[in-house]
């Protein structure tokens, strides 16, 4: 018999609703994650109480859904969604049902569900209920449609994003019908918002099996929502450097992050985001014949909230805000090349610009999946200066030239920019890969010393600030910042000249000749 250790307020909403002489039982993802042996994210209940028999037992609920059954029950600080059993009616805008009825049928509310992983429950009572063959299909690492997958996404075209999302999570593959079906239903994705269609994109690209956005292509969902991805499966890259097309090459580039968050360098502080542990009361069922793989790297992914409130600069290293940043960066980091492409006499490709053009289209992007300004900010800069090269004249790493790279890049963002180069590097042509990586790991040691000693890299950290140029006979007015600028290169280049008395001295040596080209720009 399956068992499954149920946290100890999930067991007691059950308990307490049994007691009134009600069924209750744990539904969903969380037992389907459970049975896994991974952590589910929330735990929901079904039940045949009405909702105001349920916010009759509770003293404290909220009612979250209740016109569709949906009460949230709160125990201290942790909120549990008992949902009442229900039959969906008619679904007019292939996202939601017209109305709702309720019913005293268990099976009658399992049959409503997507995907047969998703249509099982479980009470400590009664143990499991799998009435579509939910266990089956785990152990085929199997996702099907509850029914005739026409009819599932006929109702709600969400439905088709989770089914590759959930593919990508679980590294399930999707049974043939379903996979009809999804291809059958493409355009419906049209109807869905485009929040919703990004927080499943998402968990797509922050699971272990990025690649299966090719599925989606393949299935016609990408021409929906990302339809500058097929172009870039379509831009061939004649080139040295490049053995792939630029979208094989971004798929590459991706799986290369897979289990790689990003990691404090030099002086930049970070803490854990607190998210990745075992929740407590759970505990993995044995699944026989082909159990699912199950890994913390895999489980800290599912973790992530791509919807996290916005933060500002910097994230910790790892959380859910930064490796969503870094994906899409990542993602989008060529999506400039099928735009900037020509192809010389010989037969080469370049791609000049391809950078500056991808952060803008970048940003045209993010914003039209909606996502906060910081996200869009942070990923075309950073795609702005994903081939950033740290070499001088001669072609050598030097200690100035990474200064420099810090400086432009922001402290805050560095690590995140070097992985973003290694993912792009490992991606290319392998015969070319180690002395771009000796150089890239070169530049890292740099940044790592410059950081660590305290250099100057940013007008914050000059000796002097506006109000020490002001108190030196500078007017105010642009010409304070264009000082500020020249006094930042000129430590860049000399560090060690970071005092007050050396920089004042130098600012009243140009003093005159700034406040004469202010407008020229002459010291920027």
């Amino acid at each position: 018999m399956v068992t499954i250790k149920l946290p100890e307020k999930v067991q007691y909403i059950i308990s307490e609703l049994r007691a009134d002489g009600f069924e209750a039982f744990a539904v969903g993802g969380c037992v389907r994650d459970s049975l896994l042996g991974r952590v589910p994210g929330d735990w929901d209940i079904t039940t045949d109480a009405a909702p105001a028999q349920v916010k009759q037992r509770f003293p404290h609920t909220i009612d979250t859904g209740i016109e569709h059954g949906t009460v949230t029950v709160m125990l201290g600080r942790d909120g549990f969604e008992v949902t009442t059993y229900r039959i969906d009616g008619e679904y007019v805008d292939a996202r939601h049902p017209k109305q709702v009825s309720f019913t005293g049928s268990l099976t009658e509310d399992l049959r409503r569900r997507d995907f047969t992983i998703n249509a099982m429950a479980y009470s400590d009572e009664t143990g499991l209920i799998d009435v579509f063959g939910g266990m089956h299909d785990l152990r085929q690492r199997l996702i099907r449609c509850v029914g005739r997958a026409d009819d599932r996404f006929g109702e709600d075209a969400l439905r088709i994003m989770r089914a590759v999302r959930f593919s990508a999570q679980l590294d399930f593959s999707i049974e043939p019908e379903t996979l009809r079906s999804i291809a059958a239903h493409s355009e419906n994705l049209r109807r869905i918002s485009v929040e919703r269609i990004r927080t499943e994109l998402t968990k797509l690209l922050l699971s272990d099996h990025p690649e299966r956005l090719l599925t989606a292509q393949e299935l016609g969902l990408t021409r929906v929502f990302l339809p500058e991805f097929d172009r870039m499966l379509a831009t061939p890259q004649e080139n040295p450097h490049h053995i792939y097309n630029v979208g094989m090459h971004t798929i590459c580039a991706l799986q290369y992050l897979v289990g790689r968050d990003v990691r404090p360098v030099g002086g930049i502080k970070a803490s854990a985001d607190g998210r990745t542990g075992e929740a407590a009361g759970s505990a993995a069922a044995h699944i026989p014949e082909h159990p699912a793989e199950n890994s913390a790297r895999t489980q800290a992914a599912d973790a992530a909230d791509s919807t996290a409130a916005t933060q500002t600069p910097g994230y910790a290293a790892g959380s859910g805000k930064l490796r969503t940043i870094l994906r899409y960066a990542v993602l989008l980091h060529d999506v400039g090349k099928p735009e900037a492409k020509t192809v010389d006499e010989s037969g080469r490709a370049h791609f000049y610009r391809h950078a500056d053009i991808g952060a803008a289209r970048a940003a045209e992007i993010l914003r039209r999946l909606k996502f906060d300004n910081d996200t869009v900010s942070a990923v075309s800069r950073l795609i702005e200066l994903h081939d950033y090269r740290y070499t001088s004249e001669n072609k050598t790493v030097s200690e100035r030239t990474v200064r420099r790279a810090v400086s432009r890049i922001g402290a805050e963002w560095l690590e995140t920019h070097f992985l973003l180069q290694e993912a792009d590097l490992h991606a290319q042509n392998p015969a070319l890969l180690p002395d771009k990586l000796r150089q890239l790991t070169e530049a890292r040691a740099l940044a790592d010393k410059v950081l660590s000693a305290g250099h100057c890299i940013s007008l914050k950290m000059l000796a002097v600030n506006g109000r020490d140029l002001i108190a030196a006979g500078y007017p105010s007015g642009k010409s304070i910042g264009a000082a500020l600028e020249a006094l930042l290169n000129y430590v860049l280049e000399h560090p060690e000249e970071n005092t007050r008395t050396v920089l004042l001295a130098r600012a009243a040596e140009m003093r005159e000749a700034l406040c004469k080209n202010e407008n020229k720009g002459v010291f920027l």
